[in-house]
């Protein structure tokens, strides 16, 4: 298993070792030796599985305090483009994002610690599963509107598939003051 920090403190790709044959394939897809090693926190308490068609948008989300989550995301099948922002205040990289390709060709991961939004584009038609550090809490929910200008993130597409709830979603200016992990 790789485990190597992506671009932002805290945000880590992990690329399993994939062992093939004419059966099909094996892999660990979590290690909590080789997770404590890396200092990635390691306590899941709630799996979260979505299907998407080619083209959906979901996201940005995130948890406040007291039920924030860091998650460990993976494709099941298809493949996605996985945005993460960084909402830390106190934080070098606050307002900075990443995209992450994943692929379950690939089979790598990508943890996302507390204090980040969250949210992907499907590439193909895809099969998402994440763990979570904390269990969902409707009055924690938070999200930040997934083209506000002040982020720049390139999706690759101006007309995504979007659920209401993501399309109302505020900028990011209008709850900066509220945001608490």
């Amino acid at each position: 298993m790789e485990i190597k920090e992506l671009g932002i403190q805290g945000v880590f790709e992990i690329t399993p070792k994939v062992f093939n044959d004419s059966r099909g394939f094996f892999f660990e897809a979590f290690n909590e030796s080789s997770f404590r090693s890396a200092g990635i926190p390691h306590q899941f308490v709630q799996d979260n599985q979505s299907f998407s068609a080619k083209g959906v948008l979901r996201g940005l989300h995130f948890q406040k305090a007291p039920f924030a989550q860091g998650k460990l995301v993976r494709v099941l099948s298809g493949s996605i483009i996985d945005v993460v922002v960084d909402l830390r205040k106190d934080s070098d990289s606050f307002g900075k994002h990443l995209l992450i390709p994943l692929d379950s060709d690939k089979q790598n991961m990508v943890y996302v610690p507390v204090g980040f939004a969250h949210g992907f584009i499907t590439l193909t038609e895809s099969m998402v599963m994440y763990k979570c550090t904390s269990g969902y809490n409707k009055e924690s929910d938070g999200g930040i509107r997934w083209n506000d200008p002040a982020l720049g993130i390139n999706w690759g597409t101006a007309n995504p598939i979007l659920s209401e709830k993501d399309s109302a979603l505020p900028y990011l200016k209008e709850i900066v003051d509220d945001l608490a992990f």
